[in-house]
């Protein structure tokens, strides 16, 4: 049997890392302190009952004066029953799961009611997790600020101008105004202002399309969606100006964002448009995605241009998957993530929105958590209950590391918008398994997000 991190069971079962093995039976860890801490919602009610009051009280009772292991046997030798709890190294950033032969440091339970938990801070003074939190964002929050406003006039200006040059390229088309989305501008992302969004609306007449439901598509997949042209014995080729962008009475994204891609690499005067703006700007000519390279002086900043319908309620990106398949849009849930997350904020005074903001950059400061910052963070805390006042904020943190660690196990993370969604679905197995080490550990172990990189 490999090593383990748990709670021993009445049949010899161990529940937490067993052999190598994340998260198959993993329920509940025992703290030193005797308390035990939920890791995965699914498994809690799974854990054996008898045998976890009788290490509770081994681990709270006081030792004999005259036991002989007092002065040197330590924990490991004192309590038999605790031997599985032992710690080890940090492994590689790039280790797999089932490379894992050493067992996790033993975690500290949860806080107590009204008991904040605390973290030992480089001046050697003990913070309250929630102080330690805050630190991290304030220490960032006056240059990321200040960095932001001129990223945001930046690509303001170089939204402008690209808007200009389509209306003068293509007015056959009718695009709609580009707008600016993103992390930049909504207050919930990372605090570092290094990409922007731009929106441009492909405006279609709804008599002449219609969409198609992610689940009668060919990749049966809920969260792609289809543009059909109708009525074409009515309205024949030709009457929609969309209709050259046509692929098997679909609309395809790709052929408009080929389209795109050509004006943006060879049409567009990017060295005059940098000039006026002080700063030096590279369209992405390798990359599939409409992407552009900005350099100023003081920022630098990634574009990503994305043509966009709104039709029937649902926002639709023309950001189809890798593969065959040409003619999906990606349905995007962004503008209502943050409405929501703002309207429940405002209606409790609530912490989500700096929950969010913390989380978010310290995934993105973490190569290995940097796909779960955006929509799946968010999504997460929309799930969590109420209780989200401001005094609440270590311990709703701690909570959504906990959830993930949860949703990470099964490999599902629903859309608060629509279950039938999985927001994991494009994650591969070493990279579920890699998050699911990291932040398995740091439920316990907050220091291992915080630390400076």
């Amino acid at each position: 049997m490999g090593s383990v991190l748990g709670v021993a069971g009445d049949n010899g079962d161990m529940w937490g890392w067993r052999g190598g093995k994340w998260g198959a039976r993993a329920g509940l860890v025992l703290g030193v302190s005797g308390r035990t801490l939920p890791v995965s919602a699914r498994l809690r009610r799974r854990i054996p009952t008898r045998s976890v009051p009788q290490l509770i009280d081994r681990a709270t009772s006081p030792r004999d004066e005259g036991d002989a292991k007092a002065d040197g046997g330590g924990l490991r030798d004192a309590w038999p029953d605790l031997t599985l709890i032992k710690t080890a190294p940090d492994p590689p950033r790039k280790q797999r799961r089932q490379d894992l032969s050493q067992p996790l440091p033993s975690p500290a339970g949860p806080p107590a009611p009204g008991e904040t938990p605390r973290v030992e801070s480089s001046a050697g003074r003990c913070l309250t997790l929630q102080e330690r939190l805050l630190l991290h964002y304030s220490s960032r929050a006056a240059v990321a600020e200040e960095r932001a406003a001129l990223a945001q006039q930046l690509a303001a200006g170089i939204c402008a101008e690209l808007q200009s040059f389509l209306r003068g390229k293509c007015p056959e088309l009718p695009f709609g105004s580009l707008f600016l989305s993103g992390p930049l501008l909504d207050g919930l992302g990372a605090l570092a202002a290094d990409r922007v969004d731009f929106m441009l609306p492909v405006v279609l007449d709804p008599a002449l399309w219609s969409l198609i439901p992610g689940e009668e598509t060919v990749v049966r997949n809920p969260r792609y969606w289809m543009i059909k042209r109708t009525g074409l014995e009515y309205f024949p080729r030709g009457r929609s100006p969309w209709d050259r962008f046509i692929v098997g009475r679909y609309l395809s994204s790709n052929a408009l964002n080929e389209m795109l891609h050509k004006m943006l690499v060879a049409s567009v005067n990017w060295p005059a448009i940098g000039s006026l703006l002080g700063s030096i700007i590279r369209p992405g000519v390798a990359s599939e995605e409409l992407k552009l390279e900005v350099k100023h002086e003081q920022v630098e900043l990634s574009v990503t241009l994305f043509p966009v319908v709104e039709m029937d309620d649902k926002v639709l990106l023309a950001a189809p998957p890798e593969g065959l398949v040409e003619n999906l849009w990606l349905e995007s849930f962004y503008r209502a993530e943050v409405s929501r997350v703002k309207e429940l904020d405002a209606g409790d005074c609530g912490a989500r929105q700096s929950c969010l903001r913390i989380l978010n950059g310290l995934c993105e400061s973490h190569p290995s958590l940097r796909k779960l910052s955006g929509s799946p963070l968010t999504h997460v805390v929309l799930h969590l209950g109420a209780d989200w006042a401001q005094e609440n904020l270590a311990a709703r943190f701690q909570q959504v590391l906990q959830e993930l660690v949860g949703y990470l196990e099964i490999g599902v993370l629903p859309s608060y918008f629509n279950h039938k969604v999985n927001l994991f679905c494009g994650l591969l197995e070493e990279e579920i398994d890699e998050m699911g080490f990291l932040l398995y550990r740091a439920v316990s172990e907050p220091e291992l997000l915080l630390k400076e990189k």
